[in-house]
Parts: C-alpha cells; structure tokens; sequence
C-alpha cells in the first residue's frame, strides 16, 4: 500500500497569507473611511434632535441652556454638561454646536459640527474641518456645508 500524504505545502500557505494580506490592505482603509463617515453622521444626527427644543425656547423668549435642551453628552465629543452648546441672539438667529473628540475616531478629533439658524428660522449645517487634518469630502454628509 502506497501512503500519501495529507495537508498543505509551505507554498500552498505563503500563497493563501500573500492573498489575505492583499484584501486587508485594500479592507482596512475602506473600513476607517467607513467608522469615521458613520461618527460624523451621528454627530450630525445627535445636535440636530436639539433644534426642536431651541425653536421652542426661541419661541418662549427664554434662554437656551443644556438643561432646557435636555443635552445629553455624547461619548464622541469633548463637550460636558457645563458648557452650553446652543446661543440664542435677539433677532432669533442663534447656533448649536459640538466639538468632536472623546472616543471618536482620531482623525475627528477638533471637528466642529454646526447647526445655524437664521433670523427667518431655516436651519443650516456646517462642518468646520479647519481643525482636523486627513479630511476627506467623502467623510461629510450630504446635507451639510464643508468649511
């Protein structure tokens, strides 16, 4: 009886590793393009669900503070409890903006995200990437202004 031999070849393997190593090199990148495109978005989505109690407040004469706005702090930015995110103006413009930070991903880190109101009431966001380095335009959300 002739025996034969099960398993694979030294070069079977290197080939298979060689392979894998391609996909993670063209993998890795796509993935962190991803992760950060999805912070920004959230960051986005995060101050915007502020703007329907700042209309409210506007709307009541009285002063926008966290506490009002029932602002909660996002793991992803530097912001704290103590620092008032929104600023109302008498002619009923104002703003609500966050510093990106925390556990976002480093690249983010010094992004700010912005959400204007105008004295007619239309609500405008920017993305203020002066701080960041490595931007991407990829990395913006369709309804938001790069500045």
């Amino acid at each position: 009886m002739k025996e034969t031999q099960v398993g694979f070849s030294l070069i079977e393997l290197m080939i298979v590793v060689a392979v894998l190593g391609v996909l993670a090199a063209f993998a890795v990148p796509v993935y962190q393009d991803y992760l950060i495109r999805t912070q920004v978005g959230r960051a986005v989505s995060e101050l915007a669900v502020y703007r329907a109690p700042f209309e409210s407040r506007l709307v009541d004469s009285e002063t926008v503070t966290n506490n009002v706005l029932g602002y909660t702090v996002s793991d992803i930015t530097t912001g704290s409890s103590g620092v008032d995110i929104g600023v109302a103006n008498p002619d009923g413009s104002g703003h609500l903006e966050v510093t990106l930070g925390g556990n976002a991903y480093p690249v983010l880190s010094g992004l700010v995200v912005r959400y204007e109101r105008s004295t007619n009431g239309d609500w405008q966001c920017l993305i203020d990437r002066s701080a960041v380095s490595g931007w991407k335009s990829s990395f913006a959300p369709a309804s938001c202004t790069v500045i």
